[in-house]
């Protein structure tokens, strides 16, 4: 008999799902991504949702586990799925997942402990160990933690490994421990007589519940950091002077170089902008004051005039703001190169009465700054010739270079005082009654020097945070007013006008600000029930730690984790090497086995596709060998297809990208076959380029080891089964509202899963079909697929669909538009008469939506209604009245047209990708992702018996 299959084999609340990732985006408060800067790191919603999934059964499947069927109808029944879709047990279940992914659950016991015990009924008590071997951020091992499963992450990365050891392994050992400061164990009261409840951990001065989780270690990381910014304020404290009695958040400077006109032949600014404040009603700028040769700055009230507003010109270089002269980029390099670049100070920013108040500078404040002497600088060169890693070619040439002398000076005490506050913390350990075992933390110590060591971990953490906040490429939000981190993208950047933070503030940047981010997320991460286990490991030759696995794998050159990290690494390794002495081992993160495609590092492209390409077999193969049959493999996929096709005569060719076909093969090669994928949302996407060129979701691969007896089949075989199985699969995912961007990536699922079910798909020659030619054939089904839903639609709109494709809103003959209205058994005239194009003088062009009456539409009056009018209304009402403007329209429309738009958008977007018409494409792709809100507001406003708002007020 076949296993009963796994939910997330079968169907997923996806909506809900990604709603709660989404979301996630936005919360900081108590979020795992705050306790240290990760690049590309999935939601926990995701990552919960992916887990639980892939270990339940389809409680609809006839095989389904009994006991866990039977747990699933003791269920609520009164929730949405239930409610739209008829009461069964998967429904049920849908239910109480959409109830687990949402943030509040992330600490809310009952929740959880349900979904625990789901996990166990279903795995007949036996949860399976799970395995990350690309923890990175380490959300799936948080998560798979907290779902009650003993949890594995590796990585080679050091950084990612200590973040994973930072919320996995360190809090379940000293779960349900009381505090060790002298502060907090003041108000601990004697625990009564008797053995300690068990999970209440091992301090002798421990209070039955008043210490759940880890909450007494970060307790004890809150006073401890404390004790910390009061010995640094003692030490330093006199480079952060006053200003007008107010402490100054932060210096606003500019970096200068020598002017190349001889006549002037002294420091000149350069600025991107003077502009200091851009408040409303608060707006003020540093004005630029030549005095010969020499330029001060005053802080002015109001805008600067556009011709005195920065000296950097856009892709160029920069201006002298004396002589006037260019001064190119080729030019300032060199500058920088041979160590002449310098500072100017535009202006101080205080913690005024009224909000910030900006001051001009004074020299007092530039030479205390100017007298700072760090007492050592981290060690490590920044690789010269890496695009990510900008400074460089400007002439920083250490990571220490980075920083401002008295930057330096700063993050160099706070790092000493973790060693001094690892000592005093072991003390006072030991004087809690902690034992004197000397057993450290990287052996399963769990006396008083591992738990010491343990809070130097999470202050050493603090430190290397602090340093994206304290460092010369942080740059002033003019709009926000506060100190902005540097890695504002996956790179080091050249910030021109940098800020200077204040560490001992209470703004932005500030060291205790960094601390109590640190202190939410140890309050909110699981500390067990599970132990975790972080260890430093390369992917290709992990060992089999677990019997399940769920990944998230690097995206062939999208990111140089190794380069970027470098910049946390020198921090972390002086301040918390003595702790794990194996995992800071190197000098800097190690690069040369990483598994990204990094044509800087190997020399040339295809030397670094075939790093990739070698890499990713033998990590799958790897994994293949100990990976148990009994779950299915999840790996998350966010890189996409840029090749989208290329037109040869009246056909397109379709190229799928390098990196997704390398992907596809190192599984399909190491004998995995891929059951199928599920677009979910995690990524965080801005601004109208990002939302139309980049995925807003991460394509999760859902695989099962290969029979070893499947067999070979034929090309013409593999295309008959792609046109039959593709077109219900693209319909499911749309029943889902999966977003247009995502539907290509999305339908790469069913049609894979047909061609790796095979051991070969064979050419009519006996040669093998490669992936690449696959993912071309499933691309071309994925076209004939989507023409195929609006194939039937009215003559006016198939009319519209192909004018479009020819000359999307531009015009054309009148001749050449009546042949192709006569084709679709129509005519221009026609195709006018329902207001599609305007036709005169001889030339046609369709009515772009931005003409439409506002809010005019009125369906019922409309002599000739079609599909592409509604769809296109529909859009005017969703961009100018909101969702419920468009459930109102919606509503209106003939049900014919209204459930045929959708089909229509995901045509129209498609065709506006293949063009580069991103506009356009934007606008489709919104309508279909607001779809099921549109949906759900009419659905609501016709079961009340009202009329949604036509303008959504």
């Amino acid at each position: 008999m076949p296993p009963a299959k796994k939910l997330i084999e079968v169907a997923l609340p996806l909506d809900a799902i990604n709603a709660a990732s989404a979301r996630e985006k936005s919360i900081r408060h108590g979020h795992p991504s705050t306790l240290h800067l990760w690049w590309a790191r999935r939601p926990l919603a995701a990552a919960r949702a992916v887990i639980f999934t892939s270990l339940v059964d389809d409680p609809d499947d006839p095989d389904a586990n009994p006991g866990f069927v039977q747990a699933c109808e003791k269920l609520p029944g009164d929730g949405p799925n239930v409610s739209a879709k008829g009461d069964s047990p998967r429904m049920r279940l849908f239910d109480f997942i959409e109830r687990l992914v949402t943030w509040e659950a992330t600490t809310d016991e009952t929740i959880m402990g349900k979904a625990r015990e789901l996990i166990r009924i279903a795995t007949d008590g036996n949860p399976p160990p799970l395995l990350d071997p690309f923890a990175g951020g380490g959300s799936i091992p948080l998560e798979a933690q907290r779902l009650g499963l003993e949890a594995h992450a590796s990585d080679l990365n050091p950084v990612a490994v200590m973040i994973n050891k930072a919320m996995i392994e360190i809090p379940p050992r000293f779960a349900g421990m009381a505090p060790v400061n002298p502060r907090d164990r003041a108000d601990v009261l004697t625990p009564p007589p008797g053995p300690l409840p068990s999970e209440l951990g091992r301090g002798s001065a421990t209070r039955a519940g008043a210490w759940r989780g880890a909450a007494g270690l970060a307790a004890d990381v809150r006073y401890y950091g404390e004790w910390m910014r009061e010995r640094a304020f003692e030490r330093i404290g006199h480079l952060y002077p006053k200003h007008n009695g107010e402490t100054v958040i932060a210096w606003l400077w500019a970096r200068t170089v020598i002017s190349p006109n001889p006549a002037v032949n002294a420091p000149v600014p350069l600025a991107s902008s003077f502009v200091l404040s851009k408040k409303r009603g608060r707006e003020c700028w540093a004005k630029p004051v030549i005095e010969g040769n020499r330029v001060r700055f005053e802080v002015t009230e109001g805008k600067p005039p556009r011709d005195q507003d920065g000296t950097m010109v856009r892709r160029q270089g920069a201006k002298c703001i004396i002589s006037g002269e260019p001064m190119t980029f080729d030019y300032i390099k060199q500058e920088g190169k041979a160590g002449r670049l310098g500072g100017t100070l535009l202006a101080i920013v205080t913690e005024g009465k009224r909000g910030r108040s900006y001051y001009s500078p004074n020299a007092e404040h530039v030479q205390i700054a100017e007298s700072a002497k760090p007492a050592w600088r981290p060690v490590g060169e920044m690789e010269e010739g890496n695009q990510n890693v900008r400074g460089r070619m400007w002439g920083f040439r250490d990571f220490a270079d980075l920083f401002t002398p008295r930057q330096l000076t700063a993050l160099t005490t706070f790092s000493d005082l973790v060693h001094e506050a690892r000592e005093l913390a072991t003390r006072d350990a030991l004087a809690a009654g902690l034992e004197d075992d000397e057993q450290p933390l990287r052996e399963d110590g769990c006396g008083a020097r591992a738990y010491g060591e343990a809070v130097s971990v999470y202050l050493g953490m603090n430190v290397s945070k602090q340093a994206n906040r304290t460092s010369a490429m942080c740059f002033w939000d003019r709009a926000g007013e506060n100190v902005q981190q540097m890695f504002a993208r996956q790179a080091i950047p050249m910030v021109w006008d940098f800020t200077e933070g204040n560490p001992f503030s209470t703004s932005s940047g500030n060291f205790l600000g960094h601390l109590e981010y640190t202190l939410n997320v140890l309050g909110g991460i699981p500390a067990g029930p599970q132990n975790g286990f972080a260890r430093q490991e390369d992917a290709l030759v992990t060992s089999a730690h677990a019997r399940t696995l769920s990944t998230d794998p690097p995206y062939y050159d999208n990111i140089g984790y190794a380069d970027l990290s470098d910049f946390f690494y020198v921090w972390l390794r002086p301040t918390i090497r003595a702790v794990y002495p194996e995992v800071f081992s190197t000098v800097l993160v190690p690069k040369s086995a990483e598994l990204i495609a990094s044509q800087f590092r190997h020399g040339s492209k295809n030397d670094a596709k075939e790093h990739f390409e070698d890499g990713m077999i033998s990590t799958f193969a790897n994994i293949r060998s100990f990976v148990a049959q009994d779950y299915p493999l999840t790996i998350y996929y966010a890189f996409r297809q840029q090749d989208a096709g290329f037109l040869q005569g009246s056909e397109t060719s379709h190229v799928a990208s390098t990196a997704w076909e390398t992907m596809l093969s190192s599984l399909i090669d190491s004998r995995f076959s891929l059951i199928g994928t599920w677009p979910v949302r995690t990524e965080l996407t801005r601004g109208l380029k990002s939302r139309v060129n980049a995925l807003a979701s991460s394509i999760v691969l859902v695989c099962r080891p290969r029979p070893e007896d499947a067999p070979a089949t034929s090309r013409r075989r593999f295309l008959d089964a792609l046109r039959r199985e593709l077109p219900p699969a693209i319909a499911e995912m749309k029943t889902g509202s999966i977003a247009p961007v995502d539907l290509a990536q999305a339908s790469i699922g069913p049609g894979m899963a047909i061609y790796s079910r095979y051991s070969a798909v064979l050419e009519a020659d006996g040669t093998p079909l490669t992936v690449r030619a696959a993912l071309g054939l499933i691309n071309e089904a994925l076209d004939e697929t989507l023409e195929g839903a609006v194939a039937d639609l009215d003559a006016e709109t198939r009319f519209a669909i192909d004018w479009f494709t020819q000359k999307g809103h531009q015009s054309g003959d009148f001749g050449e538009a009546n042949t192709l209205a006569q084709s679709k058994n129509t005519a221009v005239e026609s195709v006018a008469l329902a207001g599609l194009v305007e036709a005169k003088a001889g030339k046609v062009r369709l009515i772009h939506w931005q003409e439409y009456d506002p809010g005019g539409y009125e369906p019922a009056r409309d002599q000739r209604p079609t599909v592409w009018e509604g769809a296109h209304h529909l859009i005017e009402r969703l961009n100018h009245h909101g969702e419920m403007g468009a459930a109102a329209l919606y509503n209106k429309l003939p049900g014919d047209i209204a459930a045929s738009a959708r089909d229509l958008a995901y045509r129209l977007y498609h065709i506006c990708e293949r063009k580069s018409w991103a506009e356009d494409a934007l606008d489709y792709n919104t309508l279909v992702s607001s779809w099921s809100e549109i949906t759900r507001l009419a659905a609501s406003a016709r079961s009340s018996g009202t009329t949604p708002d036509m303008f959504g007020d």
